[in-house]
This record gives C-alpha cells, sequence and structure tokens, in this order.
C-alpha cells in the first residue's frame, strides 16, 4: 500500500503540471485571438458572402450606401444626416402616393392604397424575440465586464500589458484620425480586405504567424524576466 505521503505529493505536483497546461493554454488562446487575423472575426454568413463580394449588385449597394453615410457623418451633423434621410425617404413616398392617386383617377380605377400590403404587415417585436435579443446582449456585455476586470485588475500581467502596448498604439491613431475617420477607413477596409485575403491567403497567413511569433516571443522573454514575486502571484 502505497505511503499516504507520498501520493499527497503525487496529487500536488499533477495539479501543479495541471496548471501549468492550463495557464500556457490560456495564454496561447489569449495571444491566438489577440493577434487573429480581422478577416476571423466575420461569422455571419450574409455578411460574409458582403465583404467577399459574392453578389456584386449587393455588395456594391451595402458598400456605397455605407460609405455615403459615413461621408455624410463627416461633413454633417448626426442630426441634420437623419433628418435628411428621413426627409428624403418622405418625399419618396409622398410623391408615389400622388403619382399613384392621379393614374387611379385618370383610369378611374379603385386599386386602394399603394402602400397597402406593407401598412398591413405586422411590424410589432414580439415580447420572446425581444427577450431573446436582450439576453444574448446581456451575455456579451457580462463577458466583456468579466474581460476587462481580469485585464485592468491585472490578473494576468503580460494579458494586461498586451492591452497597454495597443492602448498606447492607439493614442496615436488618435492624434491623427478622428472617431469617423476611423469608420471610414474600417468600412474600405472591410470590403476591400477580405478578397485580397482570399486571392493571397498563403502568403498573408506566413507573414502573419512570423508576425505572431515574433511578438510572442518577445513576451515569452519579457515573462521570463518578471520578478519571482509575481510570477508566484500569477501561478496562483
Amino acid at each position: 500500500m502505497a505511503d499516504p505521503m507520498t501520493q499527497s505529493s503525487q496529487i500536488s505536483s499533477s495539479q501543479g503540471l495541471n496548471d501549468g497546461h492550463s495557464a500556457s493554454s490560456k495564454d496561447s488562446k489569449f495571444s491566438d485571438s489577440f493577434f487573429s487575423s480581422p478577416v476571423s472575426l466575420i461569422q455571419s454568413p450574409q455578411v460574409n458572402d458582403l465583404v467577399h463580394w459574392r453578389d456584386p449588385k449587393k455588395s456594391g449597394v451595402v458598400f456605397g450606401v455605407s460609405l455615403l453615410l459615413l461621408l455624410s457623418l463627416a461633413a454633417f451633423s448626426m442630426i441634420s444626416v437623419v433628418s435628411y434621410l428621413l426627409l428624403a425617404l418622405l418625399c419618396v413616398t409622398i410623391s408615389f402616393r400622388i403619382y399613384k392617386s392621379v393614374i387611379q383617377a385618370v383610369q378611374k380605377s379603385n386599386e386602394g392604397h399603394p402602400f397597402k400590403a406593407l401598412m398591413e404587415k405586422d411590424v410589432t417585436v414580439p415580447p420572446e424575440t425581444f427577450r431573446k435579443h436582450v439576453d444574448t446582449c446581456l451575455t456579451h456585455v457580462n463577458r466583456v465586464l468579466k474581460q476587462m476586470s481580469r485585464l485592468f485588475l491585472v490578473e494576468d500581467l503580460v494579458a494586461s500589458l498586451k492591452l497597454a502596448v495597443v492602448m498606447w498604439l492607439m493614442t496615436y491613431v488618435g492624434a491623427v484620425f478622428n472617431g469617423i475617420t476611423i469608420l471610414i477607413l474600417a468600412d474600405i477596409l472591410l470590403f476591400s480586405v477580405p478578397p485580397i485575403y482570399e486571392k493571397n491567403k498563403t502568403q498573408i497567413d506566413r507573414y502573419i504567424d512570423i508576425a505572431r511569433t515574433q511578438v510572442n516571443t518577445t513576451f515569452a522573454k519579457l515573462q521570463e524576466k518578471l520578478p519571482a514575486s509575481m510570477k508566484r502571484c500569477k501561478a496562483e
């Protein structure tokens, strides 16, 4: 029969190994998600088809409308843009209604309201659908809050340092671009990068792997130089 002290030491060592593997896998998982390609964030099939220009007409319309809206927001206030959009929509619907009324009066037809089919549609949001989306949003909000708490309270020093580097780089980006300019650039990149990535996937992946390896190596060397007390706190 084995000695209880020996069994205890074996259990402690196995738990330590498991904790080490868990911590390393957590760091690796965070690094992969932290430096992952923006293309991997496109998960919706509809969005994926749009940004890859599967249907050029639909993608062109979405890209043109979104870019025009962002350019309008850059030139005018949001209140003005929304007001002009609603005014344009009202002009179209009122003009169409008057046109159909004149046609019906001339032809002496009794077709009724031109938007009758649309008016009869149920546009209300069912309570179940609303609660479902609220629950989904709440799940994402709680996940973000938990991640922010982990980063800003320095549960993992290396992960917090990575966030600090990103925020430091964003200060330079913010000094050059404002928010709406970044959104315009993001919209252009969203519709231009995926087709380029799809055509040159092998070469781009190779360079991304090289950059990820160099960054992970740098942070690994930095982690090795941490004081022993910090390493012990991280292990705990």
